[in-house]
């Protein structure tokens, strides 16, 4: 098998000079505009002619030129898109169909990132009746298995139970009713207060230490009196 030319409507010349001119024309863009290049794999002349029927006609195409040694198909064709053309390729033969020529370049949408904000931490205070222990306990697991849920305290003297975490309350009263059969109440929604940094002796930073000292109490003028057991009294107990 060799390398076929398969020409559709080829335009009619009147003259040696006008064809000499196109013939030139389309040498300088032969590689350039108006020349397709498909990698097809070409095994037999049933393939080759497979090629040819699937584009003659197609928009655009105005020849076809087979090379099954290199498994090349050239498509010439000022009109013709070189995406569709091989889309259409691939449609008709079933075949992989790689476009070699124009190399054309997939123009990437720009998407703006946007800036996902963390969810924001709420806290629940709930009105739920428990009547012992084991149902207070009861309640926490069930609450603990909630999505979303960081922690959760009960107090079964105020029969309140406090919710922290990232949830809607609403689904919250609906999943407590649901999971453990109590009927809750919202008594209280808000952010949690934000920690404040504190030391280890439970001043915060940046307060200054008062130093206490007993000598300087004294208002001025007044001189302090010595202490019993001190070298400053002169009837202090001395050890000979």
């Amino acid at each position: 098998m060799g390398k076929r030319n398969n020409k559709i409507n080829p335009p009619a010349q009147n003259s040696e000079e006008a064809s000499n001119a196109e013939n030139e024309e389309s040498k300088k863009t032969q590689n350039t505009k108006g020349v397709i290049v498909l990698g097809v794999y070409i095994h037999c002349e049933g393939c080759a002619d497979k090629v040819i029927k699937s584009l003659r006609g197609f928009d655009g195409v105005e020849e076809i030129e087979i090379d099954s040694k290199n498994h090349k198909v050239t498509v010439k064709g000022k009109n013709a898109d070189p995406t569709k053309v091989a889309e259409r390729l691939r449609k008709k033969t079933k075949k992989h169909v790689e476009l070699i020529s124009p190399i054309i370049k997939e123009k990437k949408e720009e998407k703006k990132e946007k800036k996902e904000e963390p969810p924001k931490v709420v806290e629940v205070v709930l009105k739920v009746f428990m009547h012992c222990d084991g149902c207070a306990q009861d309640v926490k697991y069930r609450i603990h298995k909630m999505q979303g849920v960081h922690t959760v305290e009960t107090d079964m003297a105020k029969a309140q139970v406090t919710v922290k975490g990232v949830f809607d309350s609403q689904k919250l009263v609906d999943y407590i009713h649901k999971r453990a059969g109590k009927r809750a109440v919202i008594v209280k929604q808000a952010a949690p207060a934000k920690k404040e940094d504190v030391k280890k002796d439970g001043k915060k930073e940046g307060d200054k230490e008062e130093k206490t000292d007993s000598y300087n109490n004294f208002p001025p003028g007044l001189v302090y009196a010595p202490q019993l057991f001190s070298d400053e009294n002169p009837n202090a107990c001395s050890i000979m």
